[in-house]
């Protein structure tokens, strides 16, 4: 069986189905939107994000030695790192950059694991979990470009696909890519795919450009979870034949859309769970009439007095 196919992520889902949940969608009116919306809501997943979806599709196939696991990330991989490593009896050590959100770090500490913070990003966080892995010989987990990551995150399309097939379009934001990678190689060849990323974090959109994964540096209210410095090799490769197209939204388009999930639905964001709805919100994304679009909102860890301080301005 090859790796990032429907019959890879199909497996990956029968492993993990059992630790994940099964995140609801809902079909909303939006603002300038003609026809309904459907939200696949997996800032409700376990750890708040999607990134559960990964860490246990990696921790359900691979075996980790007697030093556990590590991984570098922005807050969300690593939390989700530590959870899937606590639920199956193993030590894990994270490292994370100090952009990361304390309230991340709060929560990673409170799985037991071992916490690192240092390094200005999530590249110089990467540095140093390497080299703990080259040191001690603990299992490795990438954040996105690795193939069993990308299957895991490819079981959120494979549930969609069972909530709402009836979609021609889906949103997703972008980062490193390991999300897209997996959303946009189970709906490739039936469904149009269209990454979202901050004006900031332009991995995506520069590998376009460019016709290959290049450097850019991050930057803005979502790099602590869509700040990796450049698009994985994997995801790329899959990007480039599955999906439409690239769009970017504005810091104060991703506050507006964490505002209208709030008081549209009583939904906490964090700034890059919000970046899908940005782009119908914004209009960098405008729907054809009777186009049907599904948009992913992805993750919920952000500080509260951060977040009451982005509702209390709007």
């Amino acid at each position: 069986m090859s790796a990032n196919s429907r019959h890879s992520i199909a497996a990956a889902y029968k492993r993990i189905s059992r630790d994940i949940r099964r995140t609801p969608v809902i079909e909303v009116e939006m603002p300038g939107i003609a026809q309904p919306v459907t939200l696949k809501l997996e800032c409700l997943q376990q750890t708040g994000s999607f990134k559960a979806r990964g860490a246990m599709a990696n921790l359900t196939a691979l075996d980790a030695p007697t030093a556990g696991v590590t991984a570098a990330s922005g807050g969300n991989h690593g939390l989700a790192v530590a959870w899937a490593a606590a639920r199956r009896g193993l030590k894990a050590k994270i490292f994370v950059p100090a952009i990361a959100s304390t309230a991340k770090v709060a929560r990673i500490k409170a799985t037991g694991a071992e916490v690192v913070v240092e390094g200005e990003n999530y590249a110089a966080a990467l540095a140093l979990s390497e080299a703990w892995q080259a040191e001690t010989g603990a299992l490795a987990l990438h954040a996105y470009d690795a193939a069993l990551t990308i299957d895991g995150q490819g079981t959120l399309g494979l549930e969609l696909e069972e909530q709402a097939g009836e979609a021609d379009t889906i949103l997703v934001a972008v980062g490193g890519g390991g999300l897209i990678g997996g959303v946009a190689c189970w709906f490739e060849g039936g469904h149009k795919v269209v990454g979202v990323e901050p004006q900031g974090c332009p991995t995506l959109h520069a590998a376009r450009a460019a016709g290959r994964p290049v450097e850019v540096k991050p930057s803005g209210i979502a790099a602590d979870s869509l700040g990796a410095s450049r698009l994985g090799e994997l995801s790329f490769d899959i990007c480039r034949r599955a999906v439409a197209e690239s769009v970017l939204v504005a810091d104060s388009d991703i506050r507006r859309a964490q505002v209208w999930l709030w008081d549209a639905l009583r939904l906490i964001t964090e700034p890059g769970g919000a970046a899908a709805v940005a782009a119908l919100l914004s209009g960098a994304y405008r729907p054809q009439k009777g186009e049907r679009v599904a948009a992913i909102v992805c993750g919920a860890n952000t500080d509260p007095e951060s977040f009451a301080r982005v509702i209390a301005s709007a």
